[in-house]
C-alpha cells in the first residue's frame, strides 16, 4: 500500500507542477520593458503644494479621462482664428452683460416658473426682463445697420452683425467683445434660432428692409478652411450640434483638419452628429487620416 501511495503522490506532484508551469507561462509571462518607451502614470504630487500650471501639465500622466484632457490641452495650445456658435451662444453672452442670470434647480416646475415670468435653462433662471433689456439694447443697433445698408451699401452677414454687436456691447466679460477687438470672425449658421431671431422679426415689422446674408458667411467659412493651406487647421468642439457639423464640414473641403479636440457628453449610438467620434469624421474626410485627435467624454 505504501508503494502505491508513493506512486500516486509522485503522479499528483507531477500534474501540479505542470499546472503551475502553465499558470506561470500564461499569467506571469515576462513583460516587455516599457521604460523609456511610454510615459509613466503618476499624476500630480499634491505634497508639492498647489501649482495650477504644474497640475495641468501632469494631467497627461494621470490616466483615464485626465490623460485625454491633458492631450486636449496640448492640442488646443497649438491653435484660434475662427469661432462658430449657436444663436444662444451669441445672445446669452450679450444678455449677461445687460442683466444677471440666476442659479435655480433642474427640478423647478415649469408651470410655476411660467407664472413668475422666469425662463429655465437647465438649472439657470433667466427673467423675462433680461430679454426686454436685450430688445431695448439691440433695436437701435439694428436701426443703424439698416441705415448703413441703405446709405453705404453695407452687406450684412451673421458674422459681420455679430462683430458689430461685440463692439457695441463694450464689455470685457463678453467673448464677443474680445473676438471683435481681435478681429476674430464668429460664425453662426443658425443666427435666427433664438431671441436674436425674434428681434430680427420684430425689427422687420417696426422698420423693414434689413438683410442678413447667410450665403456670404457660408462662403467665408469654407474659404477659411480651403485657404489655410499650407498652414494646418485644428478644430475644438465644445458640445455638438450644428456648430460642430459646420466646422467639420468646412474642413472636409481641404481633406480634413490636422488637429481635433471633441469635448461633449453625446453618444454615437443614436447616429447623431453630436455623438459622432473623431473616427467617423475621418471617414468623411472632415478630419485628416494623419490628424492628432482626441475626444473627452
Amino acid at each position: 500500500m505504501g508503494e502505491v501511495a508513493t506512486g500516486v503522490d509522485s503522479q499528483s506532484q507531477s500534474q501540479n507542477q505542470k499546472i503551475l508551469a502553465s499558470i506561470r507561462s500564461n499569467l506571469f509571462k515576462e513583460s516587455e520593458n516599457l521604460e523609456g518607451k511610454l510615459e509613466r502614470i503618476c499624476g500630480y504630487d499634491f505634497n508639492r503644494g498647489v501649482d495650477f500650471g504644474a497640475f495641468l501639465s501632469s494631467l497627461s500622466s494621470t490616466g483615464f479621462q485626465a490623460s485625454n484632457l491633458g492631450e486636449a490641452i496640448d492640442v488646443v495650445n497649438q491653435m484660434v482664428d475662427v469661432m462658430v456658435t449657436t444663436a444662444g451662444g451669441i445672445e446669452e453672452d450679450l444678455i449677461k452683460c445687460l442683466a444677471p442670470t440666476y442659479k435655480g434647480d433642474f427640478q423647478l416646475p415649469g408651470a410655476y416658473l411660467r407664472s413668475k415670468a422666469l425662463n429655465r435653462i437647465g438649472n439657470l433662471l433667466v427673467p423675462n426682463d433680461n430679454y426686454c433689456k436685450f430688445e431695448d439694447w439691440i433695436m437701435p443697433i439694428l436701426d443703424q445697420m439698416l441705415k448703413e445698408q441703405n446709405e453705404k451699401n453695407v452687406l450684412w452677414t451673421p458674422s459681420r452683425m455679430i462683430a458689430r454687436l461685440g463692439k457695441e456691447i463694450n464689455d470685457e466679460s463678453s467673448f464677443l467683445y474680445w473676438a471683435s477687438k481681435n478681429n476674430i470672425p464668429v460664425f453662426c449658421p443658425a443666427i435666427t434660432d433664438g431671441s436674436i431671431g425674434d428681434m430680427l422679426f420684430v425689427h422687420s415689422i417696426r422698420n423693414p428692409g434689413l438683410v442678413v446674408d447667410i450665403v456670404q458667411d457660408v462662403a467665408a467659412m469654407d474659404r477659411e478652411a480651403v485657404n489655410a493651406w499650407p498652414r494646418k487647421t485644428g478644430i475644438i468642439i465644445l458640445g455638438g450640434g450644428l456648430p460642430k457639423h459646420h466646422i467639420c464640414n468646412a474642413n472636409m473641403l481641404r481633406n480634413g483638419a490636422d488637429y481635433a479636440v471633441f469635448i461633449n457628453t453625446a453618444q454615437e449610438f443614436d447616429g447623431s452628429d453630436s455623438g459622432a467620434r473623431p473616427d467617423e469624421a475621418i471617414s468623411w474626410g472632415k478630419i485628416n487620416i494623419a490628424a492628432k485627435k482626441v475626444k473627452i467624454e
